[in-house]
């Protein structure tokens, strides 16, 4: 079954308002940026973005044009501000945050991309010792007060553990280094971060692809996200961005 779309529009059709979408990357490194530009294009609205390490942060101008568009609800990352106050609040994205427009969750990096992955292996929840002692253990780490609600903990082999439930987005974007025209990925040394995971986790997959090359072409042992996980894809060109966090 070829997957492999005419454009990104026809990807982002089946994108509707308030939607819950995954967005890879670690700051710079994997994220999924044609896809995000289709997104701020449809003009979709109340989207909540569920993402793995900054990568908001590492494609500043389509964060901003979201912003500015009115077309996030809430974003769910384990680093999604600058580092610094004075960065902040030239930052379109914390600006909405302080203002309430925006709701953000902060999630531990490692708890969140678990989540991720218990979401793909249809494990509802789980328990962690990672942020036991820390207000991570309390509560859910919401900017919105009402939404700062109570965790569960349990002793499990004398050790205190957290309560996290899986995430299942209703979309990924996926960016990859190449596919196959059956959907079999394969991502470049660290741009694999958060792809793999949210690839599995997700009811619709969908890939950005810098090299489409026939089935077959790939071998089995290169293959990190076989095509099963992924419903659509479409190929486009190798950003150009330059590397940094601020």
């Amino acid at each position: 079954m070829d997957k492999v779309l005419a454009g990104i529009e026809e990807c982002l059709a089946d994108v509707k308002d308030g939607a819950v979408i995954a967005i890879p990357g670690f700051f710079t490194c994997g994220v999924p940026r044609a896809l995000l530009q289709g997104l701020i294009k449809k003009g979709v609205k109340n989207l909540t973005l569920t993402c793995g390490c900054g990568p908001l942060v590492g494609c500043k101008e389509e964060t901003a044009a979201l912003v500015k568009n009115g077309q996030l609800k809430k974003v769910i990352d384990s680093y999604g501000l600058p580092r610094s106050a004075s960065a902040g609040l030239k930052d379109p994205f914390e600006s909405a945050v302080r203002a309430g427009k925006i709701e953000f969750e902060v999630s531990p990096m490692g708890t969140l991309a678990e989540r991720y992955r218990a979401g793909g292996a249809g494990i509802p929840a789980f328990y962690t010792p990672t942020g036991v002692g820390s207000f991570v253990q309390e509560i859910v780490l919401s900017s919105i007060q009402a939404n700062r609600t109570p965790k569960e903990t349990r002793v499990i082999n004398g050790k205190t553990c957290i309560l996290e439930y899986a995430l299942q987005p209703d979309f990924a974007f996926i960016h990859a280094l190449v596919g196959d025209r059956e959907g079999n990925l394969r991502y470049s040394k660290t741009a694999m971060n958060f792809n793999a995971v949210m690839a599995t986790a997700a009811k619709v997959t969908i890939a950005e692809v810098e090299s489409v090359v026939e089935p077959g072409e790939l071998d089995s042992d290169d293959i990190h996200t076989p095509g099963v996980f992924v419903k659509k894809m479409v190929l486009v060109e190798r950003p150009k961005v330059r590397v940094g966090i601020d």
